[in-house]
């Protein structure tokens, strides 16, 4: 087996939860909210839990899928637990979402879209302040390991924010 196919065998694992991921998304979107999404998965494969973004249903800046996600599995699991996890988001996490992800001591974060891509479709757009600092950088300053997939090529995490952003 070569580094390609040991690559793409490692990413075809990831995939379905990066598809259920942009699902969540597409869910925020129609719900009202910012197109993302975000689940956790445990060692075993089993999906624990999913979010949606809820920043403009519940009025809360900082309702990001990915928060919303660490809020409710900080309360369900116990550290130990949440080191062998990984995050799964249809977008790279931002820098307070990575901040909350290093501060739950998950252990991987595995992401669609990057950070930079979605400013790049958003531009200057007031509701997404897209700070140009890749999660990779947020988790290198910190005490612990993170391990960071991405950004993982997917047509539909693209396709979710098109047309959202110019319609508000």
């Amino acid at each position: 087996m070569n580094q390609t196919e040991g690559t793409q065998r490692e990413l075809d694992v990831h995939l379905p939860y990066l598809h259920r991921a942009v699902l969540l998304a597409r869910q925020a979107r129609e719900h009202g909210n910012h197109p993302f999404g975000a689940l956790l998965v445990d060692e075993q494969g089993n999906i624990l839990l999913e979010a949606e973004n809820t920043v403009v249903t519940e009025r809360d800046c900082t309702g990001h899928a990915e928060t919303n996600l660490v809020r409710a599995a900080w309360r369900q699991y116990p550290a130990q637990v949440l080191a062998r996890c990984t995050l799964y988001t249809s977008t790279e996490p931002c820098a307070m979402c990575a901040g909350a992800i290093y501060w739950a001591g998950i252990g991987r974060v595995v992401y669609a879209l990057s950070e930079a891509e979605l400013r790049q479709m958003t531009g200057a757009h007031a509701e997404n302040p897209t700070l140009n600092l890749p999660c990779r950088e947020v988790f290198q300053t910190g005490q612990r390991n993170i391990e960071v997939i991405g950004p993982v090529d997917l047509t539909e995490a693209r396709q979710v924010h098109l047309g959202f952003w110019n319609a508000l």
